[in-house]
This record gives C-alpha cells, structure tokens and sequence, in this order.
C-alpha cells in the first residue's frame, strides 16, 4: 500500500543518520514545516517540505493541514504481560504501606506470580493481547516486554511464549526480557544460591532452545537482589547471548548502575535514587543508557530521577512506561513525555528524543524506528490539529492523537 501524508504542519524527528544522542544534542529535534510524507508498503519511502512534493497518485492521499506527524514511541521498559490489576496494593499505598513492606507481606511481585500461574497461555495471550491494542492506540510502535511474573520454569517459559507471539501476530517492533530474577519466590526465600541455580542451570538453557528472550534483567535492590547476585546471573544470560538490562536504584543506591556499567549493559532503568558517582559512570564515556521511568516514582511517590543531571553530564537519557500491575499501571507513552517535562524539567524536544530515537537504541531498533528516515518502519501518529510541538506534553490530560500507523497500516492489528 502507498499512503502520501501532505500538508503537515511539523513533521517531527526526520533524520537521515541514526545516532544515540546525548547532552544538548538531546534538545536538537529537527522538525520539517509544511511537509509530506511518503510510506510505500510497511516503510517510509520519502519526505520533505510541500515545495519538493512530486506524488502522482492521490488515491491514498491524506491531508494533515494544521497536524503534526510524528515518529511512533518507542517504549522500552514494560512488564505488559500480566494476570491481573493491584488496585487493592494502591489502596494499601494511600494508607500509608510502602512497597518494600507490601511485597515483604507476599504482596507486590508474588502477588502477580500467583495469580499468572493460574491462568493457561492462551488465557494469558487474550489478556495481553488487548493489552498491546491498547498501546498501540496511543501511539506507541515499538515495545519491550520483561517476563518475571512467573518466578518458576513454566511460569517464565509461558510469558516468554506468550511475547513471542505477540511479536508474530502484532505487526509492532517487540523486544523480549528474560526477568526471572524478579524477586525470590516463597519457598526460595532463605534459600538464594537454589532459586539462582534454578535460573542459570534450567531457565536459560530452556529459553536459548526456544529462542524466547533478547534481554537478560535483573532486580538489583535491597531486599531483591545483590549487586554481586546481579552479575552472577548477568553474566550467565551473557553465556546464552542476552544483553543485560537492569532494574537499577529504584528504592536504594543498590549498585545496580555500578553492575550495569562494568557488564555493559543495555541500559539501567529506574534510577530514583543515584548520587554523583553513579551520573559519573553513566556520563559520555559509557555506552549503558539510563532509561528514567517517572509514572512508577509519581506512583510510589519515590524521588523523581535525576534527568538534568544525567543529561549535563552526557549520559544517553531514554524515558519508558514502566507499564504493570503494581508500580505503574498506565502505557501512555504521552503522559510520560509530558509527566518527564513537569517533573523532571527536561525539554519537550529532549523528551521527545528521549521516548523516540533514545528508546529505540535502549532496544536494538534504531535501524527501523525511533525517527522519520528513510527506509525505517513506518511507525508514525498524526495528531488531531494542536499549535505546536510543546503542546502536546503541555496538555498532559488531552488526547492529542488522532491517527496511528504501525508498519504502514493504519488498522493496527487484526482480530486474533
């Protein structure tokens, strides 16, 4: 199919060179005015501004006067792949419990490994298939997706099956996290070295057989699991060619970002709490990309990361959803651009970079999505008609979006 999207009045983050980007190149979005876009079959075949605009056919022509287009986000940190919602955990967070305590008390993850280890495969597809819809239609084109709810071989080997069939049926862009190491269950609770043998001796081997995951994680916390547990199975996924990515500082300073960056790590995600050292490690002469999650610190009202920081020293800065049934039940991608605008005081051009071309590369998709270039997927939103770019984070409340594309089809997804 051939769509020619004309008469735009910003066509946002169109670049011919795919590069991570950071410190103030962060704030360079370029955006072409009064411009066109051309999709032939599922990529971007050709853009520019009106005047250069030679298209023969209009079979397939959409105005977009008065609209942005811009490219999909790309969401890369989500535990979509779940049983059931928390509300009663957010009801026990107003009075007063922390998370620590509630998943001390068999709530938080084992909560959500009990209730997924109920449900057959299918069962969990039809779930999470809906789920994946619904991102899509605010506009996000490219997801990862972390297993971590099954705590067990057959609970992570079901998730793991269950987002390889989201990635054959969707159409979207979709990367797949190992995170048995999620938390300890029950019966390993005094009993580490075991659940950890469990994970390098059965897991993997199983998942590398199947082709099930891209990405190794770890919850590297207090109470969760150690810096020096971290690289153990780190370096285990490592064996099985899954690049690591790390649950890092979210309640504590744990040493998750200090692990990450001395294995390489795709990227460490969370970091509510850092301090000097840790923007240090992750300034320009790392390749780890710190991805910010600020709906999961508005939701535990944890401290809000670090963003100015990270990006004056030159860290590489990706924001992300979080999306999951505890610590941050919402997949709006634009409410993340707008809540890392107000609360972490970044740019909207940085945040919009950030949810984009930096959240592309914290998944390996910068060659497909992430901007408007040519021969990238195309992964593009048309919004409703808005005033400019800043707009849509200022109106954090507003759906700004009136059209998706994912892979040059407007329909998004078919019925399974």
């Amino acid at each position: 199919m051939s769509v020619a999207i004309i008469n735009i009045k910003g066509l946002v983050n169109t670049r011919k060179d795919t590069k991570l980007l950071r410190g103030k190149d962060l704030a360079e979005l370029p955006v072409v005015e009064n411009a066109y876009v051309i999709v032939e079959g599922d990529q971007i075949a050709d853009y520019g501004p009106m005047k250069s605009f030679n298209y023969k056919s209009d079979k397939n022509t959409i105005d977009a006067s008065g609209k942005f287009v811009f490219p999909a986000w790309c969401d890369s940190h989500t535990h979509l792949v779940f049983a059931a919602t928390r509300e009663e955990e957010f009801v026990d967070k107003i009075k007063g419990r922390s998370y620590a305590e509630i998943a001390a008390k068999g709530g938080g993850i084992l909560n959500s490994a009990d209730k997924l280890n109920k449900l057959s495969e299918d069962e969990l597809f039809a779930l999470s298939w809906k789920r994946l819809q619904e991102v899509s239609k605010t506009g996000t084109g490219a997801i990862e997706i972390k297993s971590g709810y099954g705590l067990s071989l057959e609970g992570e080997l079901k998730m793991l099956r269950v987002i390889k069939k989201l990635k054959q049926k969707s159409g979207m862009l979709i990367r797949s996290t190992f995170l048995g190491a999620h938390t300890y269950p029950a019966q390993f609770k005094e009993a580490h070295h075991d659940y950890i043998n469990l994970i390098i001796d059965e897991m993997l081997p199983a998942i590398q057989k199947e082709k099930l995951a891209d990405y190794i994680d770890v919850f590297c916390e207090e109470g969760f699991f150690s810096q020096a547990e971290t690289e153990i199975i780190c370096k285990a996924g490592l064996q099985y060619g899954l690049i690591p990515k790390i649950h890092a500082n979210q309640l504590n300073r744990s040493g998750g970002v200090q692990v990450g960056v001395k294995l390489k790590a795709r990227s460490v995600d969370h970091l509510e709490n850092v301090g000097e050292e840790e923007i240090r490690l992750l300034a320009k002469h790392t390749s780890t990309i710190a991805t910010l999650l600020p709906t999961a610190a508005l939701f535990l009202r944890l401290p809000v990361p670090p963003a100015r920081q990270l990006i004056d020293a030159e860290a590489s800065v990706a924001i992300a959803s979080d999306y999951n049934p505890g610590s941050s039940p919402g997949s709006n991608m634009n409410f993340v651009v707008s809540l890392s605008c107000i609360q972490m005081r970044m740019l909207p051009e940085e945040a919009i970079n950030a949810a984009t071309i930096n959240g592309a590369f914290a998944m390996d998709v910068q060659d497909q999505a992430g901007s408007v270039t040519v021969g990238k997927k195309a992964n593009l939103f048309i919004t409703k008609i808005i005033p400019s770019v800043a707009y849509l984070p200022y109106s954090f409340s507003t759906d700004c979006i009136e059209r998706v594309m994912i892979a040059g089809d407007w329909r998004v997804f078919n019925e399974f």
